[in-house]
């Protein structure tokens, strides 16, 4: 799929951006890889990390474009001559976003609103933009700015008739392990010598999903995508009481209240949209409820539509890992570095 082909990443010096670059020289032959970001010194270092991950002829294949997707111009030039883009690029900090919302929707918003225009205009076959449980009946700036990105790349599909890129949506919440999650927090805190785990809820829980199950689900996107669709991985769920517990058994905990925009559980799928809901063996699909979207020729086989009324949310999930089984997940855990 990816073989010989050239890849943009928008954002890509971020824990998912660094195991897609990996991913991706693990199991294809690019032509290139590119990594648009704003931040030089984090290019840098992640230039330094590959350098000493990859072959000499990989790193030859992996360059790196300085740019913000608030720059239209700047995103017309680098989409010159790329097969595919993966949108990883967002603010994405819930309180930054709540206390800088002008901000948030020049980046979440209307750089997904350039990204779109580049990517038909410079003749990209396929975009995969990133999401977040967050756009899922927001409470928060971010989430509404996601919510609207979303459905700006669902709706793009509509703008084309039978050339131009293909776009569809990926959706995970909080990735284990990655920068700025709980786990690396607790486990800061137990490093520290803490004598108790903040907990902001004792009936929180979340979505168990690791970077590589992340990477692999925008590759399925990546493949088979035919315009419109929203990817949500089947994956666990798990109480954050029982994560402390399984990282810390002998640290108390203290409950310190639910902060601003968090949520309860996260939900990946909403009771609205389970009537356009397909369930796959290791995923969903939300599929577009446009006249332009054409059931017979973009659905993809092997779904069977999910009951009405179903909602896909880390509270109410059939699958669950309890404190023996966080723990061995944790050891096999591979930090977003």
């Amino acid at each position: 799929m990816l073989n010989n082909q050239t890849i943009l990443i928008t954002g890509g010096t971020g824990s998912f951006g660094k195991k897609c670059i990996e991913m991706i020289f693990e199991s294809f032959q690019p032509k290139k890889i590119i990594i648009f970001s704003r931040d030089e010194f984090k290019q840098s270092q992640v230039k330094l990390l590959f350098q000493k991950k990859l072959k000499e002829s990989q790193m030859a294949r992996l360059s790196f474009f300085l740019g913000d997707v608030r720059d239209q111009n700047r995103l017309y030039r680098a989409f010159n001559g790329v097969d595919y883009v993966i949108h990883a690029a967002a603010m994405k900090q819930v309180p930054a976003c709540e206390y800088n919302p002008t901000e948030a929707i020049y980046t979440n918003i209307h750089g997904a609103m350039n990204v779109i225009d580049a990517a038909i205009d410079q003749g990209v076959k396929k975009v995969v933009a990133l999401s977040t449980d967050k756009a899922v009946n927001p409470i928060n700036l971010y989430g509404a700015t996601k919510l609207t990105s979303d459905k700006l790349f669902v709706s793009a599909n509509g703008y084309l008739k039978q050339e131009g890129p293909i776009f569809s949506v990926v959706r995970y919440g909080n990735v284990a392990g990655s920068r700025g999650s709980v786990i690396p927090f607790f486990t800061k805190l137990i490093e520290t010598g803490a004598d108790a785990l903040p907990i902001t809820d004792y009936e929180m829980t979340r979505f168990w999903i690791t970077l590589e199950e992340g990477v692999q689900l925008v590759f399925k996107a990546l493949e088979e995508s035919k315009g419109g669709e929203t990817y949500i991985s089947k994956i666990p769920s798990f109480k954050i009481i029982d994560l402390a517990e399984a990282m810390a058994p002998t640290l108390l905990t203290k409950e310190i209240g639910i902060r601003e925009g968090e949520k309860i559980h996260e939900v990946m799928i909403t009771m609205d949209d389970s009537r356009n809901t397909y369930e796959y063996d290791k995923h969903y699909i939300i599929y577009p409820n446009f006249e332009w979207w054409d059931f017979d020729k973009c659905f993809t086989p092997g779904g069977k539509q999910i009951e009405c009324g179903f909602e896909y949310s880390s509270g109410k999930n059939s699958e669950w890992l309890d404190v023996k089984a966080l723990r061995e997940k944790i050891k096999q855990l591979e930090m977003g570095f």
